[in-house]
């Protein structure tokens, strides 16, 4: 006999988590669920179908979130000008000390971004930054020559998704505080996000399994017939 946590006992009297629903509905019961003291971080987790060992199969990509993320994002320009990235907008800048630090084991930040010219340079801590998620890169936008316009989508609530090696995605779409309108169209945007990112190579299954959650519920299953056209 399998035994739930008191959270899932509890999810149940809003819905009946063994079952399917769209995006709408799980949404709208998400909302029921019991709330913690904090304001929750909600997450879309996917499984995919692809295979991770295939070079030609990597997911990844970024999206802008119509009402933001919710939270403050803290960003660290990698550039020989930091005024003017300061002035920007940024919460960190510089190239030589930042590094330093860095190396030294500070992680203050949430996203990197790094100007054309710095990132010859940057290149020599992605040891360091790449296992954390943190290496500018210019397919999620983090190496650009466009500093302002980078720190201000990064601010405003783009997200980045990358597959991990066991074929999953995990991404925040907001917080619990927002109401089910903004949610859903945060949401929207990061399944049709990913749903474009489908590598041309591949045929099959796509998108196996979709669930939405918060930091501390559990999660709530969404029908095949919300991504099956990817």
């Amino acid at each position: 006999m399998v035994k739930h946590s008191k959270r899932y006992r509890n999810g149940l009297k809003a819905a009946d988590l063994s079952k399917e629903f769209t995006l709408a509905q799980a949404v709208e019961i998400l909302a029921q669920l019991p709330k913690t003291k904090f304001d929750e971080t909600v997450e879309l987790s996917f499984r995919l179908g692809v295979d991770p060992t295939q070079g030609d199969q990597m997911v990844r990509g970024t999206t802008p979130l119509p009402n933001g993320s919710g939270k403050k994002v803290r960003v660290l320009v990698f550039t020989d000008n930091p005024t003017a990235a300061l002035a920007a907008g940024a919460d960190h800048a510089g190239l030589q000390d930042m590094m330093a630090k860095i190396n030294e084991g500070w992680l203050d930040f949430d996203v990197a971004i790094a100007t054309t010219e710095a990132m010859k340079t940057v290149r020599s801590i992605a040891r360091v930054l790449g296992p954390k998620g943190l290496m500018p890169n210019p397919k999620s936008g983090t190496v650009t020559d466009d500093i302002a316009g980078g720190i201000k989508a990064v601010k405003a609530g783009r997200v980045e998704f990358k597959m991990d090696k066991a074929a999953n995605i995990g991404v925040g779409v907001g917080k619990r505080s927002f109401t089910a309108a903004a949610l859903l169209e945060n949401v929207q945007a990061v399944v049709d996000a990913v749903g474009k990112a489908k590598p041309a190579s591949f045929k099959g299954q796509y998108i196996k399994t979709l669930v939405i959650s918060g930091t501390m519920t559990p999660g709530v299953r969404i029908a095949s017939t919300e991504y099956n056209k990817f």
